[in-house]
This record gives C-alpha cells, structure tokens and sequence, in this order.
C-alpha cells in the first residue's frame, strides 16, 4: 500500500476532491496548513513599514491506497491542481508497511 501526501493550493482543493471521487477515493483526510517556497508571502506596506502578513495558505490531503492504484491518484491529484504557477504544490508518495482498523482489527487492504 501507498500513503499519498499532496499539498495543493486551497483555491483547486474543490477540483480535487471531486476528481479524486471519479477515481473511487472516497475517503482522504485533509488538513489546512501553511509554508513557504519558491512562491513567496505577501506583504503589506502600512505607515511606511513593511510587514510579512503570513505564510501563505494550503491544504495538504492524505490518502492511503492500494500499490496499483497509487499512479492514478497522483496523476489525478496532479492534473486537477495543476495552475501551471509556482506554488502549484507538491505529491509525496511513501511505502505503508500496516495498516489495522481500529474498529474490526482488520488489518492492511481489508482495514481501507
């Protein structure tokens, strides 16, 4: 299995979910966050001083699926929140060794 991390702009999280349910994944969790890279924080001039007014704000989605099923997602996430601008985000794909529902005990494919 697959833990995919994508950290997308908040502005396409909407297109994002609505492709990735065309896929058959349902089920993610989402986070607001925020941080910084090649796109930098806005900043506002007020009485002549110059203030950073913060990091700038995305979401970051985490789905877990099966191995065959992970490139899809990722295209998937990819093209919906795809701008084609810095910031556009990142895709992190990682092993999972197990997963156990806390439910059923039921353990890896049966616990998604």
């Amino acid at each position: 299995m697959k833990k995919i991390e994508a950290i997308i702009r908040s502005s396409k999280f909407e297109s994002v979910k609505s492709e990735l349910s065309k896929t058959g994944a349902n089920f993610f969790t989402f986070f607001e966050v925020k941080g910084y890279g090649k796109q930098l924080s806005e900043h506002v001039v007020y009485r002549g001083v110059e203030y950073d007014i913060g990091y700038i704000a995305r979401m970051k989605i985490e789905i877990i699926v099966e191995d065959q099923n992970a490139k899809k997602v990722a295209d998937t996430i990819r093209q919906a929140a795809h701008t084609g601008e810095i910031g556009d985000g990142k895709i992190i794909i990682t092993h999972v060794e197990e997963i156990i529902s806390i439910r059923t005990g039921s353990i890896n494919e049966s616990a998604l």
